[in-house]
């Protein structure tokens, strides 16, 4: 069994809610290797004292770190609080990532909720073998 390797991102008004579900989840996430966003990360790790590997805030590239991580296979899972009620001026990397998630097959997490189901589901520790799109056919087109 390996380790999950989970991404966390709020936006502000829902970082509180992300950081409690974080402690309710604390003995599943000290199992983890936990990726986040700039600001969240912090408070994950100044609120809790989760080691987090830490990258950019959200709208200054963040998201697009997250996602480059999926898209390289080094992300398991994605708990993304995002704030629908919120307009955000970075809604394409959101977007973006969201794409990302759902292209290569990542459970994500975009409520409490959900992440709730996520998280005590009998799967998530176990040898489950996600399956990896086969994207051969697609990049090897012919483009006329």
């Amino acid at each position: 069994m390996s380790t999950n390797r989970v991404a966390l991102i709020a936006h502000d008004n829902k970082k509180k809610e992300l950081i409690e579900w974080t402690k309710f989840n604390l003995e599943s996430m000290l199992k983890c290797e936990i990726y986040a966003t700039g600001t969240t990360g912090r408070m994950l790790e100044k609120e809790i004292g989760l080691k987090v590997n830490r990258l950019h805030s959200g709208p200054l590239g963040g998201d697009q770190q997250i996602g480059a991580l999926i898209a390289e296979g080094k992300i398991d899972v994605l708990i993304f609080f995002w704030d629908p009620l919120e307009p955000l001026p970075h809604d394409q990397d959101i977007k973006a990532l969201l794409r990302l998630a759902v292209v290569w097959n990542i459970p994500v997490a975009c409520n409490r909720s959900t992440a709730d189901y996520l998280f005590s589901s009998p799967l998530l520790f176990s040898d489950y073998a996600r399956r990896t799109p086969d994207f051969t056919t697609y990049q090897n087109r012919k483009v006329e």
